[in-house]
This record gives structure tokens, C-alpha cells and sequence, in this order.
């Protein structure tokens, strides 16, 4: 595991990342441009799709504020298309408050969805929400070669997906879904720290069927279920009003 501090991963995270902003109105454009370069991220800005596609071309973009209604092309195609041939994370920005609209983006491939007038604290939620998770996959991406995790007895294949626990005359292997999969390397890659529910959330939302705010309660549950005995759990810790904590020490191999 890295040396650095999780403030430290946090904050060169933040710092590295680039947001695209695609809007056709400036006072919006301008907005939403200076709000996030003062939140410390790199910011740069399309009018159009044609201007989208040569931001596209010249920066490492990581996330695009896309706005639906752009003079030269529809943000849902838009969204369809980028889909299509990267993993860039993509929210929706837009003046249709319909329903329908949403599920219609969200099935072309936006990771999220906003409507006009954007509460700009919640738009910064969001993003960072999603960079979270598309920079945690990008570190699992990068590390899961061969790296096998070590705590409390536990060995966990990231590249294999495989967990067991190893004593002295025996190795047991402990099976897990999807979901429960994305949640322990998150706990891994954040030994020892708070992790809001909302911030887990994030990263399982796209795998469970109707997610809400007791869903990571239920995937922690049965982790605890594979993994510890109750009632005294060590490994999941529940912080009252706050998250969980994975309470391991965490080493790799």
C-alpha cells in the first residue's frame, strides 16, 4: 500500500482531475467553471459538441458536465456516443425535470443527473462522489496485478476476486457477490478511515437492483456474516452518524 496519507491520495487525487464543463449559456458555463476551479480542479469549458470534441482531444478529461440542450447536437446522443468509446464519467445537467428524461439518460450511459437550477453544493457532491469512485477503480485497475491484501488472517485476491482466510492447517475460501466485492476494496484502499454510507453507496449504486440508504447496511451485514463473529465485529465498525471503518491493519504482497 502507498505510503502517503489518505489526505494526501485525496488531495493530489482532486488536484489532478479534470472537469469539462459543456454549457452553451455563458453566465452558466462561467458558474460552473469558476465554482469548481475554486474547489481545486482543473477546469476546462465547450459551447458545443464541436468544442466538447477538441477539449476531448487535447486534455485528459475525467469527468464532463454536460448540459443537454446544446445548439449543435443532443446530450442524450451525445452521452450514447461517449459511452460508447470511454470510461469517462459523465453528469447530466439539464432543464428537463421529467422522469422519463432521467431514466433515458442514465440508460445511455450518464452516471448521474441534475436539473436546473443546480444547488451548487450538491453538484459538488456529486462530482466528487463520482471522481471518488472512478479514481478508486482507476487505483484498483492499477494495483490488482498483484496485489493480495493481508489482514486479520484474511488474504484478498483484488485481480482474482478471491478471498480466504489462511490458519496454520487450513485455508478457507469465502465466496462473494459483486457488490460485496466493489465494498471490501473500498475498505481495503481505506484502512482505518470514516466512509460515509453515501460515499459507499456511490460505488455499488450501479450494481444492486433499487439502491438506497440502507443498501451498504445490508452488504456490511452480510460481510460481517462471511467474515466475523458477532455480535463484537472488528473488521466492519459502525461509526454512529457517520459511516463505517474497516478496523484492520492492511498490508499487501
Amino acid at each position: 500500500m502507498s505510503g502517503r496519507t489518505s489526505e494526501q491520495l485525496a488531495f493530489m487525487s482532486q488536484a489532478s482531475n479534470h472537469i469539462l464543463v459543456v454549457e452553451d449559456d455563458p453566465v452558466t458555463q462561467l458558474r460552473h467553471a469558476g465554482y469548481f476551479t475554486q474547489a481545486g480542479y482543473i477546469v476546462h469549458t465547450a459551447s458545443d459538441a464541436e468544442q466538447m470534441a477538441q477539449q476531448l482531444r487535447q486534455n485528459p478529461i475525467d469527468m464532463i458536465l454536460l448540459d443537454v440542450n446544446l445548439p449543435d447536437a443532443d446530450g442524450m446522443l451525445l452521452t450514447r456516443q461517449l459511452r460508447a468509446n470511454s470510461n469517462v464519467g459523465i453528469i447530466l445537467v439539464t432543464g428537463r425535470s421529467d422522469t422519463v428524461d432521467k431514466i433515458v439518460g442514465l440508460e445511455m450511459g450518464a452516471d448521474d443527473y441534475v436539473t436546473k437550477p443546480v444547488e451548487m453544493r450538491e453538484l459538488l457532491v456529486r462530482v466528487k462522489n463520482l471522481l471518488w469512485r472512478i479514481n478508486l477503480t482507476n487505483s484498483s485497475d492499477s494495483d490488482q496485478q498483484h496485489h493480495i491484501a493481508l489482514f486479520a488472517g484474511w488474504q484478498f485476491d483484488l485481480a482474482s476476486r478471491q478471498l480466504w482466510y489462511q490458519t496454520p492447517t487450513e485455508q478457507t475460501e469465502v465466496k462473494l457477490t459483486k457488490a460485496e466485492y466493489e465494498l471490501l476494496c473500498a475498505f481495503v484502499h481505506h484502512p482505518q478511515q470514516v466512509l460515509p454510507r453515501e460515499r459507499l453507496l456511490n460505488l455499488i449504486s450501479n450494481r444492486v437492483e433499487a439502491p438506497n440508504d440502507r443498501t451498504v447496511d445490508v452488504l456490511v451485514r452480510r460481510l460481517r456474516n462471511k467474515m466475523e463473529q458477532p455480535p463484537h465485529p472488528k473488521l466492519f465498525v459502525t461509526v454512529h452518524g457517520e459511516g463505517y471503518l474497516f478496523g484492520a491493519q492492511v498490508s499487501s504482497r
